[in-house]
This record gives structure tokens, sequence and C-alpha cells, in this order.
């Protein structure tokens, strides 16, 4: 089997399976390191890359043609959000989203939610979100 049809099944196969469910998630560094490691160990065995090589993970990438799984989970979850807020009021996923729990917290520092990730995210380029859709 030739590396374009390799690149072609990884794409549908790989991709689809790593970025399922994910319009939700809150993706910690280490997970983000283990998604882009999981990708790189498949375009090095794609490409016929060894690690003695010591080929960077960019020219690897370049050399495959394959986009950053991370960057792609997000645009992923920033097409989610837009998606969401276009929904109907009496939609559930926009309920959810505009949810706010009544009652306190509990002790300690508050998990990271999606709202404030995509809100941090967002700090950066200037622009901000409303998950609330208002």
């Amino acid at each position: 089997m030739n590396k374009e049809t390799k690149l072609r099944i990884h794409n549908i196969t790989a991709k689809a399976a790593f970025k399922f469910g994910s319009e939700t998630w809150v993706l910690k560094k280490r997970e983000e390191q283990r998604f882009e490691a999981a990708q790189m160990k498949f375009l090095r065995h794609l490409l016929g890359i060894t690690k003695p090589d010591k080929e960077k993970n960019q020219c690897i990438g370049g050399k495959a043609g394959a986009q950053n799984i991370v960057k792609e989970i997000k645009q992923y979850q920033e097409k989610w959000l837009q998606h969401a807020q276009r929904m109907d009021t009496n939609r559930v996923p926009k309920q959810a989203l505009q949810y706010k729990p009544k009652g306190r917290r509990n002790i300690g520092r508050p998990r990271k939610r999606w709202r404030d990730k995509l809100h941090l995210e967002d700090q950066g380029t200037g622009n901000t979100p409303n998950p609330s859709g208002t």
C-alpha cells in the first residue's frame, strides 16, 4: 500500500476516532501531548522514519501533509459551539450550554469547565465567545 493511501486511511479512521465526542472535552496539556504523540507515532511509521533518525515532529507533519490533531480538535469544538448557539432554545444542547447551577460549589479549586477554556483561548485573540448565545 502506498503512503497516500495509508494517509487517507489515517484521516478517515484514526482522526475520526480521536475526535469522537471531543465537542465538550477540556483538554489538559498532558492529554494534548498524548494526542500529538499518538499522531506522530503513526506518521513516523507511515513514512518509515525511526526515532534514531532524529527528525523533528514539524518536519514529519510537513512531509505527510498532516495537520496537528489538537488544532483540529479545537476547531471542531469551536464549530460545535457555533452550531449549538444557532439551535432553538428548547433543544437540550442549547439548554445545557446556558445552564447555570444553583447552590454552592465544593471546597477547593474549581474544576476547569469547557466554557472557561473557550473564554481563556479567545482572550488572546481579542474575540470574546458568548456561550449563552445572548
